[in-house]
């Protein structure tokens, strides 16, 4: 067996391989240490034993359910569009129903009535998923067009047991999750997304950024959901800057905020004469994002009639604009976002489930405030700073008292409620003052406090700066260790200091390694 260049699927001859070719794969993989690798081996393979033209393994989060990888082993005179939503409706179908897929025939199977076949679509597939500890973690699906070359139900079993042969090398959910998303240093990505607006260092806000650096090197659809003020709308915009559309336009709609008769000329746009009062060529919010990015706030309120439409553009990159009769095509990548269950609207019959699956491609948890517990005095102090920079006002900081009171509130409208809140702060301290305390606390929000904290309570207490120059210090520590396998020689290096003076000063800060891998 050539595991570097396996041979092209040729036509399907009607002898399945033998069991040995099984047996031989696996000595190749285990020879092999590069998790990438072993993935790009196993799809090849799975293409070449069973002589399909188009093979794709998609590996999942257990998680949070968001595409780690997909590998695709293709034809060169693959027909990419219609290939890409083929592969779309059967690894869906598998991920979600967890059972293995025999379709005869794709162009009348039931299952992918969605699917708007061209004439030379691809016909036969057959797919199982992929787990570990009985979990689905993935799947591989095989795809052939040619009248010879439909698969049948000794493909199906043979296809199980090359399932059952590849299984024990996908049971390092950790080590998959850790290389395929790539992660780099959590001080660098708190870093380059801070400058764009994301602020926070807590373990769920560092999940979310991992996951927009992975959605930002793939060109595939994303479906943000999270409580609504969250910020979903900052992360689409995070995705886009990062992504290779980030020179083209950024346009945002939100679906709940635009009455349903002008719904389709906002978003496909009119021509001259199309209604009264259409003077002239207007474009629609989707042709303004061609070449770039559309974010679709709220796609659940996207009515009914919309939702074909949008199909469409999904499908075949094709607008017409109301009142024309011409075509026009148009390439946008689409992010959407929802507050509420897309799942259970889609089961209500109040959205279409081929439209669901096909925004359903890498899905991304925004977290609520209440999550992110760690990131509040961060987020706070980034608003404040803000807020004084625009009221051209000299507030640089809030006493100990005034930040643990922000910190204890709860905050059921996220950072929106936030933000809003220390605005409205900032709009009542006076311009002279230097630090916020209690005193600077509207009359409501002193009554709150009371509730709280003593009134005479000593606001003068807090950490001197030499503390909190040593908890910052402690926390990039830590973090370097952590990224660097607690390795003092790496993390010196990421930190750029020697490896002494790292070593003086985990002692003087009583950084110290635990069994389990996390620091004290």
């Amino acid at each position: 067996m050539n595991s570097q260049n396996p041979q092209p699927a040729g036509p399907r001859a009607g002898d399945l391989p033998s069991y040995a070719e099984l047996i031989d794969l696996v000595a190749v993989l285990n020879a092999q240490g590069d998790i990438e690798e072993i993935v790009r081996i196993i799809t090849e393979q799975a293409a070449f034993l069973l002589g399909a033209e188009n093979a794709i393994l998609l590996l999942v989060n257990p998680r949070t359910r968001e595409t780690l990888r997909t590998v695709n082993r293709q034809s060169p005179k693959a027909h990419d569009a219609q290939l890409h939503e083929i592969q779309l409706h059967t690894s869906g179908y598998i991920m979600h129903s967890g059972n293995s897929l025999l379709s005869h025939d794709l162009i009348h199977d039931s299952k992918f009535s969605g699917l708007k076949f061209k004439s030379d679509a691809y016909r036969s597939a057959i797919g199982i998923p992929i787990r570990s500890s009985r979990t689905v973690i993935g799947s591989i699906v095989l795809i052939n067009k040619k009248e010879d070359g439909r698969f049948d139900e000794k493909d199906l079993d043979y296809l199980l047991k090359f399932g059952q042969i590849i299984t024990p090398f996908f049971n390092n959910i950790q080590q998959l999750q850790i290389f395929f998303e790539h992660p780099i240093p959590e001080s660098v990505l708190l870093k380059k997304y801070a400058n764009l607006g994301l602020i926070g260092r807590s373990e769920k806000f560092i999940a979310l950024l991992q996951a927009i650096e992975a959605a930002g090197r793939c060109d595939v659809r994303v479906m943000l959901q999270g409580p609504s003020g969250t910020g979903k709308e900052l992360v689409a915009r995070a995705i886009h800057k990062i992504s290779e559309r980030s020179q083209a336009p950024f346009v945002a709609i939100d679906c709940g905020a635009i009455p349903s008769a002008l719904f389709e000329s906002e978003m496909l746009g009119h021509v001259k004469g199309a209604f009264t009062g259409s003077t002239m060529d207007r474009k629609g919010l989707i042709e303004e994002a061609d070449q770039g990015t559309l974010f679709m706030d709220e796609i659940v309120n996207l009515p009914m009639e919309m939702q074909s439409k949008l199909l469409r553009v999904l499908q075949e990159g094709e607008i017409r604009p109301v009142g024309g009769n011409k075509i026009r095509k148009v390439n946008v990548r689409v992010i959407a976002a929802a507050s509420s269950s897309l799942e259970k609207r889609v089961q209500e019959g109040l959205f279409r489930e081929d439209l669901f699956y096909r925004l359903y491609v890498y899905p991304i948890q925004v977290p609520s405030l209440q999550e992110r517990g760690q990131d509040i005095a961060l987020l706070a102090g980034h608003f404040l700073e803000k807020f004084a920079a625009e009221q051209h006002k000299k507030v640089s900081a809030f006493s100990a008292q005034v930040l643990e009171f922000i910190k204890t509130r709860p905050w059921p409208g996220n950072i929106r409620e936030l933000e809003n809140f220390i605005e409205r702060l900032m709009t009542h301290v006076h311009a002279e003052t230097t630090t916020l305390t209690r005193a600077d606390l509207p009359p409501d929000l002193q009554q709150e406090w009371a509730g709280k904290f003593s009134l005479d309570q000593d606001e003068s207490v807090q950490p001197s700066l030499g503390e909190q120059v040593d908890a910052y210090e402690a926390n990039l520590i830590r973090l370097a260790l952590k990224n660097n396998h607690w390795s003092q020689t790496r993390a010196a290096r990421a930190l750029k200091i020697p490896v002494q003076t790292l070593h003086n000063k985990m002692v003087k800060l009583k950084i110290q390694r635990r069994d389990n891998g996390e620091s004290t």
